[in-house]
């Protein structure tokens, strides 16, 4: 029996995020349970299950957009962990939120910086 997108996601959203994810759908249980599934579902259980891309490129690629629109700090900090949890070394995050700093500007970049300071305390506490 194939599992559902839903079990698919949990899978994977737990294998990436860890705690952090969890954490997200279950703030979501008391005022949207439908958000919680769908953020499962379309995001985990359908677009990083794909084969494409592996999961270091595809959390790369979201630290560069959650960095670029510059008002997603909680969603970034979640991805920034992902991208450690996955593979990506601190230096290739720096890189990435430096790059950004181009293309978004100065203050974007510099709030993922300092999101990324804040993973990296809380990761080594």
């Amino acid at each position: 029996m194939n599992k559902s997108r839903f079990e698919n996601g949990v899978e994977l959203l737990n294998s990436i995020d860890g705690e952090a994810g969890r954490k997200v759908i279950e703030s979501l249980q008391d005022i949207c349970p439908d958000l919680a599934k769908y953020t499962i579902e379309y995001p985990f259980g359908d677009i990083y299950a794909r084969s494409g891309l592996d999961l270091k490129s595809r959390e790369i690629a979201t630290v560069a957009a959650l960095t670029a629109l510059g008002n997603c700090v909680p969603q970034l900090k979640v991805h920034l962990n992902a991208a450690l949890n996955v593979g990506c070394c601190e230096n290739e995050i720096k890189e990435v939120i430096l790059q950004m700093s181009i293309y978004a500007g100065f203050p974007a970049a510099l709030n993922a910086m300092f999101a990324f300071k804040e993973v990296l305390f809380d990761r080594a506490t």
